[in-house]
């Protein structure tokens, strides 16, 4: 095993704080094992011990509460979701090959996995908190510190009420059946199925109602800037705050300068959109879209949970490119190019998926 548990082949981005990717074709499975599932993190793992820990609920609330996690168990009813979480910079390593993006994370298309969690359900705790009619947004903040700002904060973000009283939304203490572990936010965390991996914050000490978005500095960094911005410079308004995920796909096998046989090869991969929309359709080519083979798409094991997809083409002899496009139940189609999603912190990247490879007569 590798650090915090993880598989020895995962593609570690930094070591602190800790960031990594398992190989895409570790991600073919509907569930995701916890010693594969990526890792984000801002500042150093926290490791928090159960004892003492406790949740504030607060500001536009009737009843502030603070709980332990006995009293989360034993007073609200336990729930599970399905859900896929993703990065909100997966396949930023596409971007920055066509345009760098300093001092960024260059991931893959492995920032991404499925897990099954369970918890209570956010909306019964804000309920027994007596929430406000005046509240708009939730806010989280985590117990990891980061250097990155200064001084030093801990990492949060918010949500809308309305998303945050949906039933999908939890705060999770199980991951796959088995208690959360530190490298996944023990003893509490968020999971915002739909929206960007940041807003489902780790090591969660606080829930507050506010009137506004959160305050924290990475609400607002997780946004898309335009091209011509300066992220050094730019305001916490200057770009679009990122919420539900957008449609997406990747390529998972064959892997990215595979050498295969020429012929019958089969294509796997995965798609998911964000929020309530789904992924109707997946078309690859391997003849730089010329032609296309709609894909083979297996139904999701819940409304909030990535598909994994399979096609055979015919490949020829030489240098090949795959590629791979999905479509949502909306009527919208992934964008053909990096260039033109292309942005200064690199977030939201779901152009084609590509994946070049070699075949031999």
């Amino acid at each position: 095993m590798g650090n915090w548990h993880k598989r020895d082949d995962m593609l570690v981005h930094q070591t602190e704080p800790y960031n990594a990717e398992p190989p895409p074709g570790a991600l073919t499975g509907h569930l995701t094992p916890v010693d594969t599932f990526y890792s984000r993190n801002h500042g150093p793992i926290p490791r928090i011990a159960a004892t003492g820990w406790r949740l504030r609920v607060d500001g536009l609330v009737e009843h502030p509460l603070e709980l332990s996690l006995d009293e989360l168990r034993n007073r609200f009813a336990e729930h599970r979701v399905t859900a896929t979480l993703q990065c909100a910079g997966n396949r930023r390593g596409e971007l920055m090959a066509y345009r760098d993006i300093p001092g960024q994370v260059p991931w893959g298309p492995a920032a991404v996995s499925t897990a099954r969690w369970s918890g209570v359900r956010l909306a019964d705790v804000l309920a027994a908190a007596g929430l406000r009619t005046e509240a708009a947004h939730i806010a989280f903040t985590g117990g990891d510190l980061t250097s990155r700002t200064d001084p030093p904060q801990p990492f949060g973000g918010s949500v809308p009420v309305a998303k945050a009283l949906s039933a999908e939304v939890l705060l999770a203490w199980g991951m796959n059946d088995r208690p959360l572990p530190a490298a996944h936010g023990a003893p509490l965390r968020v999971v915002v199925p739909g929206w960007i991996g940041a807003r489902s914050v780790k090591w969660l000490r606080r829930v507050t109602a506010r009137a506004e978005v959160s305050d924290n500095h990475f609400h607002g960094e997780y946004s898309i800037l335009p091209p011509e911005a300066d992220p050094r410079a730019a305001g916490p308004d200057a770009g679009l705050i990122l919420g539900p995920l957008a449609l997406h796909c990747a390529i998972l096998r064959p892997g990215r300068d595979d050498q295969l046989p020429s012929g019958p090869t089969e294509i796997t991969g995965y798609a998911l959109a964000g929020d309530d929309r789904a992924v109707t359709r997946v078309d690859v080519s391997a003849d730089r879209g010329r032609t296309w083979t709609q894909a083979e798409l297996d139904p999701p094991l819940s409304p909030w949970a990535w598909q994994h997809w399979r096609s055979t083409l015919t490949l020829p002899p030489g240098r090949v490119e795959l590629l791979a496009r999905a479509w949502d139940s909306t009527g919208a189609v992934q964008p053909e190019s990096p260039a033109t999603v292309w942005n200064p912190r690199g977030y939201g990247n779901n152009s084609w998926a590509r994946v070049r490879v070699s075949c031999r007569p």
